[in-house]
């Protein structure tokens, strides 16, 4: 599987760095980090392809590139927007765009409390579309007894609606 990980806004990004650190090593993964997420130095200890957010000319940007999937996790209001609007000006909506035009899986990880109406119009939007939204909501029948428990709970529900096999949960029985 090649999978695009883009990594936006400042605030949930040990999220989208444990969903790239938890995936199995036959995924080959290409990660973009926006400038206000975090420093490159995080991916140090993993196999990964960093991208600068700001060269849009990069090859994850190209539909010929043949990406599987792509998640942005967190995913800011403000991507969320562009991605709604079709404003492709960075490369994680870039890729964004290429995704929903190649009809390749999108997940959307919005990362603020409460949604604002705005945020929500644009969220319905891209479900129409066929964007899979999916905030990092606790599941509390997932019996977590700890942080790590309930992100691995997340992060397990985020590989299962992108296909990747994983083990990360207890699955209801």
């Amino acid at each position: 599987m090649k999978l695009i990980v883009a990594i936006t806004g400042a605030s949930g990004v040990q999220l989208g760095k444990k969903f790239v650190d938890y995936l199995p090593s036959d995924v080959e993964v290409h990660v973009v980090v926006s400038n206000n997420a975090f420093t490159v130095e995080s991916f140090e200890n993993k196999k990964v392809t960093l991208h600068s957010s700001d060269n849009i000319a990069s090859s994850i940007s190209s539909g010929s590139f043949q990406i599987d999937a792509t998640a942005i996790i967190p995913c800011s209001m403000n991507t969320l927007a562009k991605v709604a609007c079709g404003i492709s000006d960075n490369l994680p909506t870039r890729v964004a765009a290429v995704a929903l035009k190649e009809q390749k899986k999108l997940l959307l990880a919005p990362r603020e409390l409460p949604f604002s109406a705005i945020a929500l119009e644009n969220m319905q939007k891209l479900a129409s579309l066929g964007v899979i939204i999916a905030p990092p909501v606790i599941g509390y029948y997932s019996e977590s007894s700890s942080l790590e428990d309930m992100e691995k709970f997340i992060i397990g529900k985020w590989y299962d609606v992108l296909g990747i096999p994983n083990t990360l949960y207890t699955r209801w029985e």
